[in-house]
């Protein structure tokens, strides 16, 4: 086998993993994005002196923009 191959099926090997570290850590984002959105809607996470309205209308934008970037991720493959 040439050098030339060997070195494309490594670096196909290479994408391949950065692809799954990639889908991992959007997952989690969306996982902990809705997790902080949550705890703002339900007042479990405030913060200082900023009014809980405020707070819970941050959150609500923090899981709508959530669920988009997850709807718009299945949509667009």
């Amino acid at each position: 086998m040439s050098q030339e191959k060997i070195k494309n099926k490594k670096e196909v090997k290479k994408m391949g993993e950065n692809n799954l570290i990639g889908i991992l850590t959007w997952i989690v984002g969306i996982i902990v994005a809705l997790a902080v959105g949550s705890g703002m809607i339900d007042n479990t996470l405030s913060i200082p002196g900023i009014p809980e309205i405020i707070t819970a209308m941050a959150g609500w934008v923090v899981v709508v923009g959530a669920i988009m970037s997850l709807v718009l991720a299945i949509f667009n493959k």
